[in-house]
């Protein structure tokens, strides 16, 4: 028999705002601060005046600095102060290169005409300003040509020296073994 009524979580709490990430006007617990911002004379005031000044232009007073000595507080609007930072932040994010590392992989038998043509996409994105790693996967036993892996890979590098320079020599990590290379010249 099933009972039509809703479940009773409890009393339900009021949303909570996510807390500031600056201190701003009576939270701020300094003494004295030196203020900055637009249209006011910089200086060091107290904090009765300098939450005089902010209110007289109907603004907020905002803890930028607090490990200052005395902290450094500025006279803007929080909420346009906020945008502008996460505005910032997001255009420093965009500005940073990812760098992109292309795996090509090979076995330690691996034949002339797949070497080059290997070789030629690995040329292709160095020239395009991105990393290349290669490995060479070991199956089963061919872990026993480690020497025939190693001697390929120095060949590849070699062959890449004219667009790319050796980042890491051969290395064998478990049943692979890694070459990095980067490229010469900045992608323009």
């Amino acid at each position: 028999m099933a009972l039509n009524k809703p479940f009773n979580r409890g009393p339900r709490l009021p949303f909570k705002k996510k807390e500031a990430e600056h201190n701003i006007n009576q939270f701020i617990r300094a003494q004295e601060v030196r203020l900055v911002g637009d249209n006011i004379e910089q200086g060091v005031y107290s904090l009765r005046d300098a939450l005089a000044i902010a209110n007289e232009l109907e603004l907020d007073l905002v803890e930028i600095s607090p490990n200052a000595n005395p902290p450094v507080c500025k006279v803007t609007d929080y909420n346009k102060f906020i945008y502008e930072q996460k505005k910032k932040l997001k255009e420093i994010k965009s500005n940073a290169k990812q760098t992109v590392i292309k795996e090509i992989r090979f076995g330690p038998n691996t034949d002339d005409h797949d070497f080059n043509f290997k070789l030629k996409h690995a040329t292709n994105f160095l020239e395009a300003g991105e990393k290349v790693r290669a490995y060479v996967h070991f199956k089963g036993r061919a872990i026993v040509y480690k020497e025939q892996g190693e001697i390929l890979l120095l060949r590849f590098a070699q062959a890449l020296e004219e667009v790319g320079k050796v980042e890491q020599l051969p290395k064998l990590e478990g049943k692979r073994m890694f070459l990095t290379v980067a490229p010469k010249a900045a992608k323009k």
